[in-house]
């Protein structure tokens, strides 16, 4: 049987993903799968991986026809995955040699549902390491009950699919795949989802992850209308949530976070599009009228002035009926 099954998507990354695979195969085993998923590159990406399915241990290589972007990207390698454990990478980032078998010997030990993992994260030259919101490391505990406080970074905002491992038993429930084709913030309700509905979780200390920020061709680095998908994702976490049993005390957390992104978008609007600012404004004051109001009136009470009056204006801001639906 595999014992470990690793997702990897990749788009129009030629200039880093000989970088990954070389990272893969310092952590190739006999039973491990590294599933290779091209979601339609058109640059030498596809070259670069018909080599890497000859050539790296365990390769599995899929290729989209048509562009999905990376929450189906994703869904492909889950659908293929046939892992006793699960975990993703993106095909820009890389990893310490030997860190899947550090990362599985912990989650093996432990018996959970799932770890979460610290990493590095790497713009230009600089490097720092970004730590899972959750103080006690090593110690499995219920997911739900780490969602709150509602005014902290918890572990709902430390999103990233890839710093973690994850059992099939999660798959096998309908708890790993992504929303198909959302383009940004795919991971959020994702998060949400499996803070709520797994049994239980840990967090651990191991680095071995290295997070590349500044690609050029990153949705994160790109001010166009792919970026307004945040909506669509927030918007579900608020459904979902909206759904749970304990929505009286979770509902605050995920309006006030889903705020604090608007007002974050808000406020480096410039490097929209001018169209794409236009829409970014009326699809984010028409959320705020979707939101629970009186949650909304308690989160806007306990923000910030700046980013409280921000969104205040915004909220007053008249919505067409199509905006608004």
């Amino acid at each position: 049987m595999v014992k470990l099954s690793v997702i990897v998507p990749f788009y129009n990354v030629q200039q880093y993903a000989p970088d990954t695979l070389k990272s893969l195969r310092a952590n190739a085993r006999d039973d491990f799968e590294f599933i290779l998923v091209d979601d339609c590159s058109r640059d030498e990406t596809p070259d670069i991986l018909e080599r890497a399915a000859r050539e790296l241990p365990g390769a599995v290589h899929l290729r989209h026809e048509k562009n999905g972007g990376l929450a189906t990207a994703r869904n492909t390698g889950l659908d293929a995955a046939r892992g006793e454990y699960l975990t993703f990478l993106d095909g820009d980032d890389w990893l310490a040699p030997g860190y899947y078998e550090q990362l599985l010997s912990q989650i093996e030990k432990l018996g959970c549902d799932f770890v979460r993992t610290d990493h590095v994260q790497c713009t230009a030259r600089a490097r720092s390491v970004h730590r899972v919101p959750h103080g006690r490391r090593g110690v499995v505990m219920s997911p739900r009950e780490v969602i709150l406080p509602a005014d902290r970074s918890t572990s709902v905002d430390y999103a990233f699919a890839w710093a973690g491992m994850y059992h099939r038993r999660l798959a096998d429930a309908g708890l790993l795949h992504f929303t198909d084709g959302l383009r940004t913030a795919e991971d959020r309700p994702w998060i949400w989802r499996l803070h709520r509905e797994a049994e239980s979780f840990a967090a651990v200390n191991l680095l071995g992850v290295f997070y590349r920020r500044g690609v050029a061709s990153s949705l994160t680095q790109i001010g166009d209308v792919r970026q307004l998908d945040f909506i669509k994702a927030f918007d579900q976490v608020i459904r979902e949530t909206a759904a749970d049993r304990d929505a009286d005390k979770l509902l605050p957390k995920a309006v006030r976070t889903y705020c604090a992104i608007i007002s974050h978008h808000l406020g480096s609007i410039e490097r929209f599009e001018p169209a794409v600012a236009r829409k970014l404004k009326s699809m984010s004051a028409a959320a705020l009228k979707r939101m629970p109001q009186g949650v909304l009136d308690e989160a806007l009470d306990s923000m910030d002035l700046q980013r409280a009056t921000r969104l205040r204006r915004l909220r007053r801001r008249p919505v067409s009926a199509e905006v608004a639906a």
